[in-house]
């Protein structure tokens, strides 16, 4: 029986008048990837945004529904937002490293939570650099500026950075858009290893890498949820025309 770690029921989200999410009702279990898909202005990173409370940052926006966390609905009034989000880490499309030593990028959150001790901050950067597949590539290197690597290398970096922060889920939005395959296939092996301990969200328009990655996908168009299921169900017997449309490349 697999565990739930994050339960979505009746999620709607809106910007100003605009729902951009339709009566969401989504399970993810715990240690999975789960790939969410689906064509450009189909809510997919909006999502994202709701389950880590970004979107109460973005004028206009509005969330009804409930987003349940270890049974706890992370919409109630009397919730800590900022321990919230540190469950959270967060990448991105577009690498943004620090304009600062690989060694302290991966250390900077950490040391604005007051942890200087530097035998601990020395393993920590190893253990995290190891997790996200850079380590090998860099332990000679961590003085030089992180802004010397390659768009590939900085993405890890960055991903190392969250994981320094102990994160409990990892959030990806097209965090490959922009790379070449041999770093996109680094990436991925890295978020193989880490569902071992970490629930993953992976946002892709490349249906090739859920395919490759997640153990389930989920696909939106236009604010809603048409199906979920099993990676391999989805990409071979999907139950909704619209998701064998989009999979064939009619739209999207």
């Amino acid at each position: 029986m697999k565990e739930t770690a994050i339960e979505v029921r009746n999620l709607n989200h809106f910007y100003n008048r605009h729902q951009s999410l339709k009566n969401i009702n989504l399970e993810v279990y715990r240690h999975e990837i789960l790939a969410i898909i689906g064509p450009a202005k189909s809510g997919k990173s909006t999502f994202l945004t709701c389950l880590n409370r970004m979107s109460d940052l973005i004028p206009g926006a509005r969330v009804e529904g409930q987003i349940l966390i270890d049974g706890q609905d992370i919409y109630r009034p009397e919730v800590d937002v900022v321990a919230l989000r540190r469950k959270f880490g967060m990448v991105f499309a577009t690498p943004i490293p620090l304009p600062m030593s690989i060694y302290e990028n991966v250390v900077y959150g950490v040391r604005l939570a007051g942890k200087n001790n530097r035998p601990e901050l020395d393993r920590l950067v190893e253990d995290s650099l190891e997790k996200a597949g850079l380590w090998n590539e860099v332990k000679d290197r961590l003085r030089i500026s992180a802004l010397k690597l390659s768009g590939g290398q900085q993405q890890r970096l960055c991903l190392a950075r969250i994981l320094a922060l102990k994160p409990e889920y990892i959030l990806l939005d097209e965090p490959t858009s922009g790379l070449d395959p041999i770093s996109t296939m680094k990436i991925e092996d890295s978020l193989r290893r880490l569902k071992q301990n970490y629930t993953i969200i992976l946002v892709t328009n490349n249906t090739k890498q859920a395919a490759r990655v997640a153990d389930r996908t989920a696909f939106f168009l236009m604010g809603e949820l048409v199906e979920v299921a099993e990676t391999e169900i989805i990409f071979t017997r999907p139950t909704d025309k619209r998701t064998e449309a989009y999979l064939e490349g009619k739209f999207g």
